[in-house]
């Protein structure tokens, strides 16, 4: 996936596995860190939505789409659902926000850690401020 801007970019695969789906990813740090989204990302302003961080993923992963193999982690169709860069206006471990552009998710963006102080805790909301 081609940078613009020098801005990192973000990618949202829908992921048809055990159950359907969206894997929110925005690179930093040299890798893509990730949440699994139940349902589809919010495009209006202040629909909140689950988020549970998952491991990191390799940047190239950015641009995988096709069939994950039954009986390997993540078995199941992923395609792109939305793609582009976004620039960051907050990363931090409990909170992160950040403008996106892309195709469908244009704008604020907001992540918050639902359980700040549970570090073992990897449930956060995300919604579109603005």
């Amino acid at each position: 996936m081609k940078k613009e801007l020098g801005n990192p970019i973000f990618v949202v695969q829908k992921h048809e596995a055990t159950h359907l789906h969206y894997d929110f990813r925005l690179e930093k740090d040299g890798v893509l860190k990730s949440w699994a989204v139940p349902k589809e990302p919010p495009i209006e302003e202040n629909i909140k939505r689950l988020a549970i961080q998952v491991e990191d993923h390799e940047l190239e992963y950015a641009d995988f789409k096709g069939q994950i193999p039954e009986g390997e982690y993540g078995a199941g169709t992923v395609e792109t659902w939305d793609k582009g860069y976004y620039v960051p206006l907050k990363f931090e471990p409990k909170e992160i926000i950040v403008e996106l552009k892309g195709k469908r998710l244009k704008g604020t963006y907001c992540l918050i850690k639902l359980k700040p102080n549970l570090s073992q805790d990897k449930s956060w909301l995300i919604f579109k401020k603005r």
